[in-house]
């Protein structure tokens, strides 16, 4: 689960107790109706979901793996650091269309990272009613922040007290713990806690214990036997196992359902609150709550005389109540219902949409109605039987839910499908179906949509889809000259996909004959690999394979592997979804080969236009730098260039208004206007004026920001006029750096009549000009003003020791300025840097 010692024993421990505590606060806090944590993992970028509070955990177990870097708000509240405030389901959709689709109800929700120092340990996130705007929520917010705070101190100190232990002990890797969400969704008496110490025997226990289980207050419950006894009579040998178990670090399956003296049901859990090492000998103190799940599940509610089948469900999904004739529409006995979760109580429920019914009841709070069939085994109903659909209504509460059932011979809408038993990947029954899948083509379309290269498509199949089918290897293969090229590979061992790279299509494997036949090709095992295919050389002893063709509109694009580490079989359900993703995904692989020769085009064109080599002058150092972004084309209509103008010398730097071969064209029109205005040594307002005329004759839907300087090398004089571009900086010998506040004009491109003024400064020897575009200052959430106030500071860093005692050439300080941007994995716009400095002697650098 977390460190070493936890994940071994599978217990809360203090780590689980913290994330309890402050995801059933912030639920309170934020007027929520279910919430939890998500907590770094000791897998990079990944997040899981450590404690979910007020919602079964089987219903949500396909949100409980999230990459760091994914279009989630749970992952941009982490990598971001910042609150992400969804009030709606429509601002969900507007900000998180991957997420809405995925979990489309209405519902709204808050998200705040848990942050110590520089450490960002997880979110803390609640789910709660929707809110007409952000207004209404943003009490709740402010409450959350404190208790993420101070969850954040408290992980801070609990890593502190295990930093000399292997891997991140403030992480998650198991699956989550789901609990109530707060006390007070539960009757006063229903619940009590107490705690055991194996080594001295003594048992305390809260103020609720002696009336749940009741008995006197007088009466001594100082032992592990006294409570097992009054918490169960028929089944004492089973607590006090499930007892000595959880004190040694070996905890039974939990929680135990147990029959009090009455015949109710009881459930007990029980863990080990201590972290650290089990001591030898007896073990250590062993913490339990004991639940009574109401009165309800008794047999004298008046609802039992309901002529129509009625049950009732906590917020965790166990059967609370069930009337006589609820157990008989459904085909259980009541004992086998209460107290059970209700697909297991019920596994025929199983099926397409009643997962999401639930759900949808429990997320949004609205009522929702639908049909299910019953199944033809005799054996999973009792008679009598009428009719093969029931009619059932879920009515949401703020303590569980309320299900009517009764049998209906006319089906309006679409019925819920029958599904064969979903496996949880690994060939192994999960006992819940997940709908998963079936959102998938929603999910992975969206994603898609934001996919424009190869790489990114393959990065989006890696995280969308692996997941949803338990995969975990991943290879996607590239048709070109009747040759599959591997593109992409995820999972497999080492060099092991090298000499499938490049194979003709009339090679006998499965990833051709996929394609070349058009149908997917699935194997349950490695075994059943080979005896298709003999000889064909395997990556592992056991698992199952499936090999999917990429064919768009009818042209083969070319094939894509999923590999499973165990056996499986593969539904009719699953192999039809994985057939209808593998078309979207060669949908996708096709629009980014398309997009490739796009780029490949502007990105020529782009080299040629920039120039080369900047203009020289014996007394002027200039040095030029140019970042492509990392999102869509990769490929603006940023510039920068130095021209020879009479005796002196022209610098400009401009940036076209968006990206591919468009902007970088407009872009190669403006630089070659501009160059011939400088060659002719023209003011710097006639250079921008006639710029600007030459844009708007040539209506090409774009506009344009510049920044012109002429320098007299001589005397230092420099003049300036900008259009809409942000303003220079300037580095004196001395060190001090400071903004060229100038007045400028509007952008180049829309007013014919525009003006742009000029300014005039004395450029002392040694001193530095750099002139940038908004790339290099400009993030999301940040604003600009902040953006160049950092890049002052940088500057001011970057070239070193003041410049009369000699310092970094002006190379050495763009490389410095351009560092974190070179490494920036999310680099949106184009960056373009030029920096020029005034010598008094030739050849000195500052």
């Amino acid at each position: 689960m977390t460190g070493s010692a936890e994940r071994e024993k599978g217990t809360p421990g203090r780590l689980a107790e913290l994330l309890i505590d402050a995801s059933t606060e912030a639920i309170d806090a934020a007027g929520g109706h279910s919430g939890g944590v998500y907590l770094r993992s000791n897998t990079p970028g990944l997040l899981r979901l450590a404690v979910l509070a007020g919602l079964p955990g089987p219903l949500f177990r396909p949100w409980g793996r999230l990459h760091a870097d994914s279009k989630f708000p749970v992952a941009d509240a982490y990598r971001l650091g910042v609150h992400v405030v969804l009030p709606n389901a429509t601002e969900c959709m507007r900000r998180y269309p991957q997420f809405a689709a995925s979990l489309p109800f209405q519902f709204g929700s808050l998200y705040v990272p848990v942050i110590s120092g520089s450490t960002t340990y997880g979110v803390l996130t609640v789910l709660r009613p929707s809110a007409p705007d952000a207004t209404e929520v943003l009490s709740g917010l402010d409450r959350m922040t404190r208790l993420a705070e101070e969850l954040g101190a408290a992980l801070r100190e609990l890593e502190d007290e295990h930093k000399d232990e292997d891997g991140l002990y403030v992480a998650w890797d198991g699956e989550a713990v789901c609990v109530q969400a707060t006390a007070t969704y539960r009757p006063e008496g229903r619940m009590a806690r107490f705690v055991w110490d194996p080594v001295t025997a003594a048992v305390t226990g809260d103020g609720a214990l002696h009336a749940l289980l009741g008995v006197e207050p007088a009466t001594a419950l100082d032992s592990a036997q006294a409570i097992a006894d009054v918490v169960a009579p028929g089944d004492t040998y089973q607590v006090m196992a499930a007892l000595r178990a959880t004190a040694a670090g070996k905890p039974p399956p939990l929680p135990l359902r147990v029959r009090a003296a009455d015949g109710s049901i009881r459930l007990l859990d029980l863990w080990t609150p201590a972290t650290g090492p089990v001591p030898p000998g007896i073990g250590q103190p062993v913490s339990g709550v004991v639940v009574d799940p109401g009165a309800a599940s008794t047999y004298d509610s008046p609802a039992d005389l309901l002529p129509d089948g009625v049950f009732c469900l906590d917020r965790m999904g166990l059967v609370t109540y069930a009337n006589p004739r609820a157990a008989q529409l459904l085909g259980r006995d009541r004992q086998e219902l209460l107290g059970r979760p209700l697909w297991e109580g019920v596994p025929w429920l199983n099926q397409i949409g009643c997962e999401d019914q639930l759900r949808g009841a429990l997320l949004s709070l609205d009522p929702v109605h639908f049909h299910v069939r019953r199944p033809d085994d005799p054996e999973q109903r009792q008679e009598p039987y009428e009719g093969d659909w029931l009619a059932m209504a879920v009515h949401p509460g703020r303590d569980g839910l309320t299900c009517t059932v009764a049998p209906s011979n006319r089906v309006t809408g679409p019925p819920l499908p029958l599904l064969p038993a979903h496996t949880d990947g690994n060939g192994a029954a999960a006992g819940v179906t997940s709908l998963a899948p079936l959102y998938r083509p929603i999910v992975l379309a969206i994603a898609l949509t934001e996919a424009v290269t190869a790489r990114q498509v393959s990065a989006v199949v890696m995280k969308e889809l692996l997941p949803a089918f338990g995969g975990r290897r991943l290879a996607i293969y590239l048709l070109q000259d009747r040759h599959l090229y591997l593109a992409w590979e995820n999972g497999f061992p080492q060099g092991f996909l090298t000499p499938f790279d490049g194979v003709g299509l009339d090679t006998r494997l499965p990833g051709v004959e996929t394609l070349t036949s058009g149908r997917p090709l699935f194997f349950d095992s490695m075994q059943q690999l080979a005896e298709a295919y003999p000889g064909i050389p395997l990556d592992a002893e056991e698992g199952a394979r499936a090999f999917l063709p990429l064919i768009a509109s009818g042209r083969p694009v070319g094939s894509c592997i999923l590999g499973f580490d165990r056996s499986r079989s593969f539904s009719t359900e699953e192999r039809a979804v994985l057939t209808a993703l593998a078309g979207l995904i060669a949908h996708a692989m096709e629009k980014a080969q398309r997009y490739d020769s796009e780029a490949a085009l502007a990105r020529g064109l782009q080299q040629a236009l920039l120039p080369r080599r900047l203009s020289a002058h014996p007394q002027v150092e200039t040095a030029g730098r140019y970042l492509p972004g990392t999102q869509g084309m990769e490929v603006g209509g940023d510039w920068y260039d130095v021209v020879e103008a009479g005796d002196g010398l022209a610098l400009v730097i401009g940036d076209v208004q968006g990206h591919g071969v468009q902007a970088a064209a407009t872009m190669g029109q403006l630089r070659s206007a501009v160059r011939a205005f400088a060659l002719g040594d023209r003011p710097p307002d006639e250079v921008m004026s006639g710029t600007n005329h030459l844009l708007i004759d040539l209506d090409p839907g774009q506009f344009a920001s510049c920044c012109y300087l002429r320098l007299d090398p001589a005397s230092g004089l420099v003049r300036v006029a900008r259009a809409g571009h942000p303003p220079p900086l300037i580095r004196t010998p001395d060190g001090r750096t400071r903004v060229w506040d100038i007045p400028g004009g509007v952008v180049l491109g829309v007013d014919p009549h525009a003006q742009y003024p000029v300014a005039e400064l004395q450029l002392e020897p040694d001193s530095i000009l750099a002139l940038y575009t908004d790339g290099l200052v400009e993030r999301p959430g940040v604003d600009i003003d902040d953006g160049i106030a950092a890049l002052r500071v940088a500057l001011a860093k970057a070239a070193g020791p003041a410049a009369r005692t000699g310092g970094r050439s002006l190379a050495g300080v763009a490389d410095r300025l351009t560092t974190a941007a070179r490494h920036a994995a999310d680099r949106p716009d184009d960056i373009a840097l030029l920096l020029a400095a005034r010598r008094t002697k030739p050849g000195r650098h500052p």
